[in-house]
């Protein structure tokens, strides 16, 4: 395994300075940096094959074509999917999101219907469903939260019933870090019958995802968060629900015969993947997993769980600092705010500093409304980062505190 010096130095951006002090980033939980492979990949197609995909008979059209479903055959072994054709490509999270939103409350919602999500939501996790739900007539469900950060495991247990049509939940709170039991979120939905979206937006560059393990019905992530390029992401669905499910959008290539009369639909996955695709960003994403893998992703969960220790121990002991989301199992996120000091104002002179955290709500409102506060500053750490770096922070956060004493 390559040590922290080689590693580092596969991603260009992080030997840059900001206002001349060497870059200390923190904000890997809104976009993580990209390795140099990643980035020669996708400049690659541009430079030496670049051509749409599917519909050409030209050379660089097969290339492009090939390339692009190589790269769903990566995110099928990456996260142990049964088939390819359970891989679509979306353009991330959101859009995976919102898709499902849309085709499952168009082929299966009525009104009284009840949809299950969870305190801990990102926005894209809430407000497709609550769209869903205004359009359909349905009732969206949420399940509480105590003082830690943890979903109240019981409560959701009460809420399933003959009503409940699906259960969308995060695998991890981007807020807060907390690591939700999706297992045992998955199997008591399954037990009655009911279908389960995981949002692995934050999950995906952890730890190892495996889809026949989890046995979730969907899961979506970006390609962004797990050191890929932006503008794509992945709609895993079993074979089963992408078959029944309408496609959520109409154009080329997701057809199989148009007339003005009627309109069939290409089988899966193309079903779902309308219009001129985001390949170099697929091509890009299938670099990055080859990336994540020659680290190891046993490794990097090592690395990082060291790394949150290391962090949370450094941070609880400046006095006037206070953490929010204290759950047992959790990722290296740490979120919290310094007594009598604005987030934004915290955020801005570490900024100068050379330290990049991010400040705000993080798209978690409801988190920030459970707690009484209008959002936290948040350090979000990866295999890259350094106890040194946390070291920098730690003593930027006490410049901070010293600064409005």
């Amino acid at each position: 395994m390559k040590d922290i010096a080689e590693i580092r130095a596969d991603f260009p951006i992080l030997n840059r300075k900001v206002y001349n002090k060497p870059l200390v980033y923190f904000d890997n939980g809104a976009t993580t940096q990209k390795p140099q492979c990643v980035i020669d990949a996708v400049t690659e197609v541009y430079t030496t094959y670049n051509a749409n995909i599917h519909r050409g008979v030209h050379f660089l059209s097969d290339m492009s074509s090939e390339a692009y479903e190589n790269a769903r055959e990566k995110v099928r072994s990456f996260i142990n999917a049964g088939k390819r054709e359970e891989v679509v490509f979306t353009s991330g999270t959101t859009g995976s999101i919102n898709g499902i939103a849309f085709s499952f409350g168009e082929r299966y919602i009525k009104p009284g219907d009840e949809i299950i999500i969870s305190h801990l939501e990102h926005h894209a996790n809430i407000v497709p469903w609550q769209m869903m739900c205004e359009r359909k007539g349905a009732v969206l469900r949420v399940i509480p939260i105590n003082n830690a950060g943890e979903i109240i495991l019981e409560e959701y247990l009460k809420m399933l019933s003959s009503k409940t049509k699906l259960v969308s939940v995060t695998q991890v709170s981007n807020a807060l870090g907390t690591v939700l039991p999706v297992n045992e979120i998955i199997a008591a939905a399954h037990s009655v019958n009911v279908p389960v979206l995981i949002d692995g937006a934050q999950g995906i560059q952890h730890g190892v995802v495996d889809m026949k393990t989890m046995d979730c019905d969907f899961y979506v992530f970006s390609s962004h968060k797990i050191y890929g390029p932006t503008g794509i992401g992945i709609l895993y669905g079993k074979e089963k629900w992408l078959s029944e499910l309408p496609p959520f959008q109409g154009g080329g290539d997701m057809v199989d015969k148009v007339t003005f009369e009627k309109t069939t639909y290409n089988e899966l996955p193309f079903k779902f993947e309308a219009g001129t695709m985001n390949y170099p960003g697929a091509i890009g994403l299938a670099r990055a997993l080859d990336y994540v893998n020659s680290i190891g992703r046993e490794n990097i969960a090592i690395m990082e769980k060291e790394l949150l220790s290391y962090t949370t121990e450094k941070l609880s002991g400046i006095n006037g600092l206070k953490i929010y989301g204290n759950s047992v199992r959790k990722i290296s996120i740490i979120s919290f705010l310094l007594k009598d000091i604005h987030q934004y104002d915290a955020g801005m002179i570490l900024d100068k500093m050379g330290i990049a955290v991010r400040t705000g709500t993080h798209c978690s409102q409801p988190v920030m409304d459970r707690y009484g506060i209008d959002g936290t500053i948040r350090a979000s750490i990866c295999f890259y980062n350094t106890k040194e770096e946390i070291d920098t922070l730690a003593t930027g956060i006490e410049k901070v505190i010293s600064m409005f004493s």
